[in-house]
């Protein structure tokens, strides 16, 4: 039986969302508090973490940062809950490394069919790897490689990779990028491409060079890994 945690600090709302995942087959842990629901996650393992934004002690966004940067929660979907629902406020929760996004006030009935999908995609992923040069994807996994060394993405950081190295050779605009990877407006006056791009760079490390950025329109994967062999030279 699939396990669903929810951290949220109205007791009501919580008890509510809690009866309805019991009803759908789930099992299904309760915690009021940031920290609590790091100290559940991290004993209990769950399938899927429903997460308040606003919570009295440590943030849900931090809470959701600390999930996807522990290598044993790391790979648990966790979907943001709030009351706040404008563009910047979902850009700070899938920067946090959010899987999805939940807007209060919200169908009880809808919110579960969500959670369902989000299980199944994960379940339903076929093994599947991409490389380019330096870079490799784990698509299964959700992990990534630089010369077979793994490299620390968040859950937006590996979207936004995949997505630059399915279009490799092919220039991707931010416009294009807010749009596909954050699921946002095109018109959305936001650094946060060019923001993430650099994050990714830095870590991406070695290859780094593979991420060209083309001025005044967007970015682009290189086709090849552009850096020369030891001892050769750039055409």
């Amino acid at each position: 039986m699939q396990r669903i945690l929810i951290c949220d600090d109205e007791p009501d709302l919580a008890s509510l969302v809690e009866l309805n995942l019991k009803d759908a087959g789930f099992t299904v842990d309760v915690a009021h508090t940031g920290e609590d629901a790091l100290q559940k996650a991290r004993a209990q393992k769950p399938d899927l973490v429903l997460l308040d934004v606003m919570l009295p002690d440590v943030s849900g966004a931090e809470v959701c940062r600390r999930l996807k940067s522990d290598p044993a929660t790391s790979l648990v979907p966790v979907m943001m809950l709030t009351a706040r629902g404008e563009e910047p406020d979902r850009v700070k929760g899938f920067e946090a490394g959010a899987d999805d996004y939940v807007t209060k006030p919200f169908s009880v009935r809808e919110l579960v069919l969500r959670v369902k999908a989000v299980l199944r995609r994960q379940a339903a992923a076929p093994v599947l790897t991409l490389e380019a040069g330096k870079l490799k994807l784990d698509l299964t996994a959700h992990r990534a490689f630089v010369e077979d060394q793994e490299v620390a993405l968040t859950a937006l950081e590996f979207k936004l990779v995949h997505h630059l190295l399915l279009n490799r050779g092919r220039v991707q605009s931010r416009e294009v990028l807010l749009r596909e990877v954050w699921g946002l407006s095109a018109d959305l006056e936001t650094r946060t491409v060019d923001t993430h791009m650099m994050r990714l760079r830095e870590k991406l490390g070695a290859a780094r060079e593979q991420v060209e950025t083309v001025r005044g329109v967007g970015y682009r994967f290189s086709a090849e890994d552009p850096t020369p062999p030891a001892g050769g030279t750039t055409p």
